[in-house]
């Protein structure tokens, strides 16, 4: 009768554990190559939908200040700063976006993450006390962000230092060429990108595409979340208390290490909020993790980059770098890093004397701070097209280029279109232009005297470039004319590439007509500006 008596097996539990496990490793990896198939798909669709939607997104974002207000405002209403940025890295590489436009928007898109802990935080309004301690929680994260665009945001205004920082780690790190939008890699690629022109093909509807890569991305990231919050067991404050906010530098770990895992950092700094609201976890304990949360964000943009070129590379290290800084001066530099302290509990405490507080900073900081920016700079940029007629080989075509200069900056981005339907754009570069120095992509002209020489070295070898003359008045047709024309002569050592002649304009900075000639000095190709239109 002994040997009746039931025993339990604990084998059958494990074996459950282990399926548990490996069919969320299965969802898990599922919902990853969905993420990286609809950031494909996305690329690929933009670039289906052609003129409309580049020059839409071009003029949407020739300002900073639209740029980073569009930023905050998407990832404010859907909530996911990694979908924006995604999104971001995806124009980037599809070339609808310079790497300065996206930039802003990057910003904007941190700023605009943080409405969820803020949202969260008034959830707790009955009670006084842990209404209190929530919007401290809850805005904490919006300070650190905003703090860190008001000391970032100039400097990028200003001097590109955000982009041309990345965009030069880009070059040095990872050998990304410095313009043009690149070859794409990635080690997903194959496979990926040869289902994604099946099904571009197949649809045809660059609206449809979009649509249905919108829905795909939003689906993943929703459903990877879920999986990996169950799988860690958020649910738990006391687990997520007891794991998590033992010392900073562990509790900063661990928000790096969730985030990257969730690529949410709306989730995990939302979760942060209920439990300071109920004491469980002090403000200044949970700090390092909220800025751990920035720093593992990042993530998600790199993950977007490696399916797409090596451009978009700089968008991804310029997120990075923005949170990384503002880690920095928040984490570290003493005094510094009690601001966002400060004026989290203090606006903490305004809520004690006024319930609406927390709903007032929240309409303002969200919704009519960014619409006034919007508002007073409507006008900081100018939109111009050029139209150049291009004769070769006995060949007449056209080309055209869409100029943005930005008020009060040196460096204004030139788009390239190889003919006047604008489809897609085959370059974009900066110009920079300080006093007598003139920067076309990657040629410098000095405007200075006649009879002025330099030497250089291009793809064709080594040169000379002198300024021939100065023509007080160019004409190059019956409605164009400019003013003090410079006529730059660049003569290479080799005969056999010749000469070649830059016609540019010294108040507008416009090149006015280009001529290549051989060694014979006859004129082999010649591309003259026949139309400017400004928008």
């Amino acid at each position: 009768m002994e040997d009746q008596v039931p025993h339990p097996e604990p084998a059958p539990a494990k074996n459950n554990q282990w399926k548990i496990y490996f069919r969320n490793t299965i969802y898990i990896i599922g919902a990853l190559l969905i993420f990286l198939f609809a950031l494909e798909l996305m690329l690929s669709s933009l670039q289906h939908l052609g003129k409309t939607a580049a020059e839409t997104i071009i003029l949407a974002t020739s300002n900073p200040f639209t740029a980073l207000f569009i930023g905050l405002l998407i990832t404010a209403i859907i909530q996911s700063s990694t979908a924006t940025t995604s999104m971001t890295v995806a124009l980037v590489a599809s070339g609808s976006l310079t790497l300065e436009s996206a930039v802003p928007i990057i910003m904007g898109a941190n700023v605009g993450t943080t409405i969820t802990s803020t949202i969260v935080s008034l959830g707790f309004l009955p009670k006084k006390k842990e209404f209190r301690r929530a919007v401290a929680a809850g805005t904490y994260h919006d300070f650190f962000n905003i703090l860190t665009v008001i000391i970032l945001f100039p400097l990028e205004y200003y001097f590109q230092f955000l982009s041309r920082l990345s965009q030069y780690m880009a070059t040095t790190f990872f050998n990304q060429p410095v313009a043009g939008t690149g070859e794409s890699f990635s080690l997903f690629r194959g496979g990926i990108s040869t289902l994604t022109d099946l099904i571009v093909a197949a649809i045809g509807n660059g609206f449809v595409l979009v649509i249905l890569s919108l829905v795909l991305l939003f689906g993943s990231i929703l459903f990877f979340r879920r999986v990996l919050t169950n799988i860690l067991g958020f649910g738990s404050p006391g687990r997520f208390q007891q794991f998590f906010f033992r010392s900073p530098l562990k509790s900063f770990a661990w928000g790096v290490l969730t985030t990257a895992a969730i690529r949410s950092s709306s989730v995990t700094t939302s979760l942060v909020v209920p439990l300071v609201a109920k004491k469980v976890v002090r403000l200044r304990s949970a700090v390092p993790f909220i800025l751990g949360a920035n720093i593992g964000t990042t993530i998600s943009a790199f993950l977007a980059a490696m399916v797409n070129s090596n451009t978009a590379i700089s968008i991804a290290i310029a997120h990075f770098l923005f949170n990384f800084i503002g880690v920095i001066l928040f984490f570290i530099v003493p005094g510094v890093k009690e601001v966002p302290i400060w004026l989290a509990n203090e606006l903490g405490r305004l809520t004690l004397k006024y319930r609406l507080a927390g709903l007032l900073y929240l309409l303002v900081m969200f919704f009519f701070i960014p619409f006034s920016l919007i508002y007073f700079n409507r006008n900081a940029v100018s939109v111009t097209e050029l139209t150049y007629q291009r004769t070769e080989n006995n060949k007449n075509s056209s080309y055209t280029i869409i100029t943005k200069t930005f008020e009060n900056q040196t460096v204004s981005h030139w788009t390239v279109y190889p003919d006047q339907r604008m489809t897609e754009p085959q370059e974009i570069y900066s110009v920079y232009r300080k006093r007598n120095v003139l920067i076309l992509g990657n040629e410098l002209f000095e405007l200075n005297k006649p009879g002025f020489c330099r030497d250089g070295e291009d793809k064709l070898g080594k040169f000379k470039m002198c300024i021939r003359e100065i023509l007080p008045k160019l004409s190059v047709n019956t409605t164009l004319s400019f003013d003090s024309v410079y006529v730059f002569e660049k003569t290479y050592e080799r005969l056999a590439n010749g000469s070649a002649l830059s016609y540019i304009s010294s108040p507008t900075g416009m090149m006015i007509k280009k001529e290549r000639r051989d060694s014979l000095r006859q004129i082999t190709s010649q591309e003259i500006l026949s139309q400017v239109v400004k928008k």
